[in-house]
């Protein structure tokens, strides 16, 4: 019985027993091929936490290798840096296996917007709100500045989907006490 076989570079579909020796379309090799069919609820599940956690594992370890770094131990750092890296590829292979978070770059720009309007307007205020209700108004302050920043993600999303077919290339410059992005 043939199976569906997908190239995890191209997105290519190859249908047999196996995974082709050689991707026909990027010339990718049979080890960059996966399964290609409905994963039990179950397993998907577990995918999901397992990117999630070595997403997170990604971000922390960049700020070990920041602090690391502030503390004159730079053999540290680079050792942060490294395991961040190791945990970066292991998200990015969980997240060949999960069905939909990868589309087009028109589908993309469509879910990155719909993602921040979530975040502005149904994530962060039951967070603010729990914040303001326990005094802790300088977390309140960073998750309201966190909002308002997925605010103008949003708009960066609308005004990219919009402009996709223009050739204009934006340099964006990212701000590192709030993470507002200027472009």
């Amino acid at each position: 019985m043939n199976k569906k076989w997908k190239c995890t570079v191209c997105g290519y579909i190859h249908e047999g027993e196996g995974p082709p020796d050689k991707c026909p379309v990027c010339g990718a090799s049979k080890y960059q091929f996966i399964l290609y069919e409905k994963l039990p609820d179950a397993l998907e599940k577990s995918l999901k936490e397992a990117f999630a956690g070595e997403s997170k594992a990604h971000v922390r370890n960049l700020a070990f290798a920041k602090k690391a770094e502030e503390e004159g131990l730079p053999q540290i750092a680079g050792l942060f840096r490294a395991v961040a890296e190791a945990e970066r590829v292991h998200a990015s292979e969980y997240l060949k296996y999960m069905e939909g978070i990868i589309g087009s770059t028109e589908d993309n720009l469509k879910a990155a917007f719909e993602n921040e309007i979530k975040a502005n307007t149904q994530i962060y205020p039951p967070l603010i709100k729990d914040a303001m209700e326990l005094n802790r108004e300088d977390v309140a302050g960073s998750f309201s500045r966190s909002r308002d920043v997925e605010e103008r993600h949003s708009k960066l999303y609308k005004d990219a989907l919009s402009a996709m077919v223009t050739d204009q290339v934006i340099d964006y410059h990212v701000c590192q006490v709030c993470g507002y992005v200027f472009g």
